[in-house]
């Protein structure tokens, strides 16, 4: 059983997809045991308080400095026994010694089509701001390892989102969830649960 732990910092859309996945047997051999929030105010909090799942909040301004909080955030994840942290919606920088111990078993979704708009800067809407600028067809979501880049790490899933010419960013950003966020995060998390996944040469391979 793949031991999971989400890391978020508001509403928990991604999170709510990766619960409702499991719960319909979309996503195998696989349970969230903790959730860990940065802000003690997100919604996702509730969501996984809700789903039967241990909900923690571990913020930065709790502590001293960035270094006592990184310590307490290594070691809540160490502690759920965790097999692989996905990133959902977590707008916190990862400290190095959680990249080195869980190197290969860290995920995060992104709201594009990497390396398109990705990169320090963008997150959130400001990712569809900069699609609609720039006048693209077609954007999307991309799931990948994280690494010690911003949005660098091998690339598992991507799926592409038509853009609209009446869209806004608002609802850019909604098809791009409802259409591709939602989906393939899960898929991803069921091809790790199912040991389909592989690192190599820096690049990630699917086996069959």
């Amino acid at each position: 059983m793949l031991r999971i732990t989400v890391l978020v910092s508001g509403g928990g859309t991604n999170l709510q997809a990766i619960i409702d996945a499991i719960a319909a047997g979309d996503i195998h051999n696989a349970s969230i045991v903790r959730v860990i929030s940065n802000n003690p105010n997100a919604y996702a909090l509730t969501r996984a308080q809700n789903a039967g799942i241990e909900a923690v909040c571990i913020s930065p301004k709790s502590f001293p400095d960035r270094e006592q909080f990184h310590k307490a955030l290594l070691q809540a994840i160490d502690e759920a026994d965790t097999d692989l942290v996905v990133l959902a919606g977590c707008m916190v920088v990862l400290p190095a010694e959680l990249i080195s111990s869980y190197r290969g078993r860290i995920i995060n979704i992104h709201p594009a089509l990497i390396p398109s708009f990705c990169g320090k800067g963008f997150y959130g809407l400001h990712v569809h701001e900069a699609v609609l600028e720039r006048g693209v067809r077609v954007t999307g979501a991309t799931v990948h390892f994280v690494d010690e880049g911003t949005d660098t790490g091998p690339i598992i899933l991507q799926k592409a989102v038509d853009v609209h010419d009446d869209d806004t960013p608002e609802t850019l950003q909604r098809r791009v969830m409802e259409e591709a966020e939602w989906k393939i995060m899960p898929q991803a998390i069921d091809l790790i649960a199912q040991g389909r996944v592989r690192i190599e040469d820096g690049r990630t391979r699917i086996d069959q």
